[in-house]
């Protein structure tokens, strides 16, 4: 932790002079008419227009020092060379290995990664031709993924968002929630002779993934299905063997999993399995080709260029000297409606930290919240806080130049203007003059026309970012995710935090077992609950007769 360096108290001052002189993007774009020209950055088929933030050359330079001081540039390159960047577990974080980036203190991954992608190439064939047959010598024609986190925030989302690449035999259903409710109403449609299982989970001995794991057992058995014949229907993807075996999975259809990946950055390993079934296999290697070209854009280019260290100073900036708490994700495809979810892990859970690498508590903010949806719907509902809350929140609009279908240009079209004049509004905003004005020519009289004109203010000088995509591909796709890795990488540097554990998450799965044991009417278990715990299950067994399982 520097709190005290240069970087630190150059931007604290420079903010402070900001807010004191009410200095507006548009006064920002007056003074310089190459502004949106600079500011956006290209790599490959993606630009980012950075322009509209509240960041002059002064609040760049002075970022971009605060980066040299944290040793931005040899923190990276340790990741990409395989250096145990996860500290508290003391392990690399590799998921750039999966695409292509062959650590050089670990050389042997390469053949590891090349000989996991030829078995998902075969697996995938063998399911997509008809070759794999169920346990009635029918062809597969439903997958459902069964896993949780990012054994499902990612494969879920990337392959909503390839939908127009869906290979046309196949259908693809995520089951993550360990409510019942979830994986019986994926069940209830499909064959159980048709029907192969994923089930995606590392230490195979997660409990929302276990638990629905074997209800999909029990539903296939109960449905014509046969011990037997339960390799023909179920795969894994985990690195628990054993357990898998014991489930009754042979383990040439184990796929595995690896400590050098994490959770929130696997869907380019074989949990990417569902993604390749659900597209094809060349779909799936040019995501990863996608990734593999921002892996070199944040490897090699100059932190002053580089996307992903723009991306993530301009988060530090935001939550440590803007007051920022949180940003909001507006991906203007709807086929993207999953991304503000599976960036909410990936950042949240990365950077949910309240101490530093060593341990000790961190002197600043870190993390914001991420939410959002797809464009327009949020323009119906919480756009209206964007524009006038008494809280700014930094926005990242995402859209998509070309459309899939020609016949829609139109209506893409109209997608895409309210893409950009809500950035436009969030920028420029409406003065209470021009609220005015706008009320007297519609023939309001002066004196209701002031009064409203307090309410239809907007006060504008709020910041985006706004990506643009060529086409909504693989490719692209894999460039985007990977700017939002590395975009976290950035942040947790500057805020010398490990961005690759997670042990908040372990609490509530440990207080999770004795409340199961209290609820099937463990009272030893029960009594050792807090009081407020004790309280609501005695309501819930009242309320609802009993919940004791047998």
């Amino acid at each position: 932790m520097a709190v005290g360096n240069t970087g630190w108290h150059a931007l604290w001052a420079h903010q402070a002079r900001m807010s004191t002189s009410a200095t507006t993007l548009k006064d920002m774009f007056a003074q310089d008419p190459q502004r949106a020209a600079s500011m956006t950055k290209r790599c490959g088929p993606v630009s980012v227009d950075f322009s509209k933030h509240l960041a002059d050359q002064e609040s760049i330079d002075a970022l971009l020092t605060l980066a040299h001081e944290h040793n931005l540039p040899d923190a990276i390159r340790s990741m990409f060379d395989g250096k145990a960047v996860n500290n508290t577990e003391h392990r690399p974080a590799l998921h750039v290995a999966l695409r292509g980036h062959s650590p050089a203190l670990l050389p042997e991954l390469a053949g590891m990664v090349t000989s996991t992608l030829e078995k998902i190439a075969v697996f995938v064939d063998q399911v997509q031709s008809g070759a794999w047959k169920g346990f009635s010598q029918q062809r597969i024609t439903a997958v459902v993924n069964i896993g949780i986190g990012g054994s499902d925030l990612g494969p879920a989302m990337v392959t909503a968002a390839l939908r127009p690449f869906h290979y046309p035999d196949l259908r693809c259903y995520f089951v993550s929630n360990v409510d019942p409710a979830h994986i019986r109403s994926v069940l209830k449609d499909l064959q159980p002779d048709k029907t192969l299982f994923i089930i995606a989970s590392k230490t195979f001995t997660t409990l929302e993934t276990l638990s629905n794991a074997n209800l999909a057992k029990a539903w296939y058995l109960s449905e014509g299905g046969s011990e037997q014949d339960i390799h023909r229907h179920f795969v894994a993807v985990s690195s628990n063997v054993s357990a898998a075996e014991n489930f009754g999975i042979r383990p040439e259809n184990i796929f595995p999993m690896w400590d050098w990946v994490g959770g929130r950055y696997s869907l380019w390993s074989a949990i990417g399995l569902s993604i390749a079934l659900a597209t094809s296999m060349p779909v799936f290697k040019q995501l990863l080709a996608g990734a593999a070209e921002a892996d070199s854009h944040f490897l090699h280019t100059p932190l002053g260029n580089n996307i992903p260290v723009i991306m993530g100073l301009l988060a530090v900036w935001y939550r440590n000297f803007w007051h920022c708490e949180s940003q909001v994700v507006l991906p203007y495809a709807q086929d993207l409606h999953l991304l503000p979810a599976f960036l909410q892990q990936l950042e949240m859970e990365s950077l949910g930290k309240s101490v530093d690498r060593e341990g000790q508590a961190l002197a600043h903010r870190s993390g914001t919240v991420i939410w959002g949806s797809a464009g327009t719907n949020g323009q119906h509902s919480f756009h209206q806080l964007l524009h006038q809350g008494t809280t700014m929140i930094p926005a990242d609009f995402i859209a998509v130049a070309s459309c899939h279908n020609p016949q829609d240009l139109k209506q893409h079209q109209q997608l895409l203007s309210n893409c950009l004049a809500q950035s436009r509004a969030l920028m420029l905003g409406k003065s209470f003059d021009e609220a005015l004005e706008e009320n007297i020519r519609k023939g309001v009289e002066p004196g209701p026309a002031r009064q409203l004109a307090h309410h239809r203010q907007v006060p504008g000088n709020r910041p985006s970012s706004t990506f643009i995509l060529q086409a909504l591909n693989a490719h692209s796709l894999g460039i985007l995710l990977a700017f939002y890795e590395h975009k976290v990488f950035v942040q947790s540097v500057i805020w010398n935090l490990n961005a690759f554990d997670q042990w908040g998450v372990e609490i509530g799965k440990q207080l999770s077992e004795p409340m199961f044991e209290a609820l099937c009417g463990d009272k030893l278990a029960a009594s050792a609950l807090d009081q407020s715990s004790q309280h609501i299950i005695q309501h819930i067994h009242a309320i609802s007769g009993t919940l004791k399982l047998s």
